[in-house]
């Protein structure tokens, strides 16, 4: 097979890539890491394990169980819950309970408070609704407790903050049909009544371990990278983890936790051993202030033309202009740029294939750089072989980092490479490695999160709708179904944050932002008309699940040659999991869906029961 090469419009020159040969190698690397347990492969942290998910910053409070009936239960104190409850109270109800297993508000940044946590993304973008709060972030990536502190930040100037019923684990939902209510029972016996549920537990809320062999065997000290024990390692958010002068320490997993994490651990370990079954691309990140005479010239609405801006580029719709500028946005300014200048490139199939060929050149031009800076900064040359990925760039997540691949230059610092085989066992006081022990003091797992629509219903407690449908039932028995990826039939009143079908965008809290309001304008519309219920109907939801998997195909094509990951179900992506991930066209696409919808002001699709004929919409 002959090289393929493509002409760079910017330089006007020949790219020498080998694309033909650069498929072989990621599929090597994508074959050795297959295995045929799949996702069976990590453990969930309940039972014996359940320790690995208590609350490290908050002591347990007693209190009575608690009987009540509200208007809207809100189940999740993240930025999913906030934004939820603000566009309920816009909708007019007042009596409102958000319900959080933790002890404060901020979801996954109440949970991760890891040293040298940060956003890895634009905080201008990331943050939301920093026009309305007026705030302006003094870098261009936030840390994790300034994301924490935004969230209640968030709380106080909505007046959100005496809603939260905190340490609360919500166990079921039940539809009370003869009431027409929701009913929430809790850990602590706790019986709420609710007209409106949503539901905004994350898709990074339950930890996960991987499936080693002997993991329960340990006897020194471990923890998951999201329940950070700071009374081991001392420190805080900015490093300086004294406890760990004189241990040895394994950090498992090499994903986006443990690119920030590394640095810190090996400042004070005696030794680190940084255990990797596929390497992560880092590219730089390249942190400065913000510059205020730059906010100052973007004018009014400056955030959500960010906003749309990083979400349009990264959705692979293009725009005009590339406000942000940085690793996430660059690669499809990027590609647009060679797609555009294709010979190819003249509408119907050729056009497509133009395209996508132009984004894995310009793919492959951007892992280059990635594997030539792993050169230029690792010192050792076999150990900087290793830490190359080789794999599409958005196989997995994208990390940006200015010292972690320096780390690998101390001398107490040690690459533990699996070759993608991960670890063999763990013993009493070992980690093993192709046949190696390795003793430590101390085994840190950054193992990362369940991950997709199963988290809806794995998160500790069960749904059930109307005649005693079991939500997780449902969804084993006919495929992941939703209607606007946010309602389901045969569950009235009830709205869920997730992905699946609905708004799956690299920058999340965009997602949570606008599906809040499509869910306040639902509630909004169905209180106006008096009734009691709101469902969608069965044939809206077969029409969407249909539309959402008519195009599916090139996403599902290009995850199939990544290398097993969350992102592609463990290399066992297939079209019935391809339910579970996003609308097919992309959030812009999305978004306009849903604002056509309530343009027209008929919620075409949902039921009502109980009430008066649908008035005119809010303006």
């Amino acid at each position: 097979m002959s090289k393929r090469t493509l002409e760079t419009p910017a330089a006007g020159q020949v790219s020498a890539l080998d694309i033909d040969a650069l498929r072989r190698r990621y599929a090597e690397e994508r074959d050795k890491r297959l295995r045929p347990d799949g996702t069976d492969q990590y453990v969930q942290t309940k039972g014996e394990f359940g320790y690995f998910v208590e609350d490290p910053y908050a002591r347990p409070v007693e209190r009575a169980p608690i009987e009540r009936t509200v208007q809207a239960l809100v189940v999740g104190g993240g930025f999913g819950g906030i934004l939820s409850a603000l566009q309920l109270k816009k909708a007019g109800l007042e009596d409102i309970l958000i319900v959080e297993k933790g002890g404060g508000f901020g979801g996954t940044w109440y949970w991760n408070r890891y040293p040298g946590l940060a956003c890895d993304m634009k905080s201008y973008v990331y943050l939301p609704l920093l026009e309305e709060v007026g705030y302006v972030p003094p870098r261009n990536y936030a840390s994790g407790q300034e994301i924490r502190e935004h969230a209640e930040r968030l709380v106080d100037h909505f007046g959100l903050r005496d809603l939260g019923l905190f340490q609360t684990e919500v166990t079921e939902l039940r539809w009370l049909e003869e009431e027409a209510l929701w009913l929430a029972s809790t850990v602590q016996g706790d019986r709420i009544k609710a007209k409106y549920v949503l539901t905004a537990t994350g898709s990074f809320s339950r930890p996960k371990l991987p499936g080693i062999a002997g993991i329960d065997r340990y006897k020194g000290h471990t923890f998951h990278s999201s329940r950070w024990d700071y009374g081991y390692t001392g420190g805080g958010p900015e490093g300086g983890l004294v406890g760990l002068k004189g241990k040895r320490v394994a950090i498992i997993g090499t994903g986006a936790t443990a690119i920030q994490v590394v640095p810190h651990l090996a400042e004070t370990a005696e030794h680190l051993y940084v255990v990797q079954r596929t390497p992560s691309g880092v590219d730089v990140r390249e942190e400065k202030p913000t510059d205020p005479d730059w906010i100052a010239a973007l004018g009014p609405g400056w955030q959500k033309r960010l906003i749309e801006n990083f979400t349009a580029l990264t959705s692979g719709m293009g725009a005009d202009e590339d406000l942000i500028q940085d690793g996430w946005t660059f690669l499809f300014t990027r590609i647009g740029a060679l797609g555009a200048s294709s010979s190819d490139n003249k509408g119907g199939a050729n056009s497509l294939e133009a395209l996508l060929l132009a984004a894995e050149y310009a793919d492959a031009e951007k892992m280059n750089e990635i594997r030539t800076r792993v050169d230029g900064i690792v010192g050792d040359r076999a150990t900087a072989e290793r830490l190359k990925p080789w794999y599409r760039r958005f196989c997995k997540r994208p990390v940006f980092h200015d010292g972690y691949l320096e780390t690998f230059n101390r001398e107490n610092v040690t690459l533990v490479d699996t070759d993608g085989k991960g670890v063999d066992a763990i013993t009493e006081d070992a980690v093993v490695v192709n046949g190696q022990a390795y003793p430590v003091d101390c085994i840190i797992f950054a193992s990362g999160f369940e991950i997709g629509a199963d988290t809806v219903v794995r998160n500790g407690f069960r749904i059930v709708g109307r005649d005693g449908l079991d939500l997780a039932a449902k969804w084993q028995a006919q495929g992941i179904s939703t209607f606007q990826g946010m309602m389901m039939h045969g569950f009235p009143n009830l709205f869920i944050h997730q992905t699946a079908q609905g708004a799956l965008a690299a920058n999340f809290c965009h997602g949570l932002d606008e599906m809040s309001r499509h869910m306040g304008y639902v509630v909004e519309r169905t209180e106006a008309a008096g009734a009691k219920v709101v469902e969608a109907t069965a044939e809206a939801e077969a029409a969407w699940v249909g539309q959402c998997g008519a195009v599916s195909g090139i996403a599902m094509d290009f995850l199939k040659t990544c290398t097993p990951g969350y992102y592609n179900a463990e290399g066992q992506i297939n079209p019935e999991a391809m339910k579970g991930y996003g609308f097919g066209l992309g959030p812009i696409v999305l978004f306009q869906i849903i604002r056509g919808w309530r343009d027209e002001g008929g919620l075409k699709g949902l039921a009502l029961r109980g009430g008066e004929t649908l008035g005119p919409a809010r303006a």
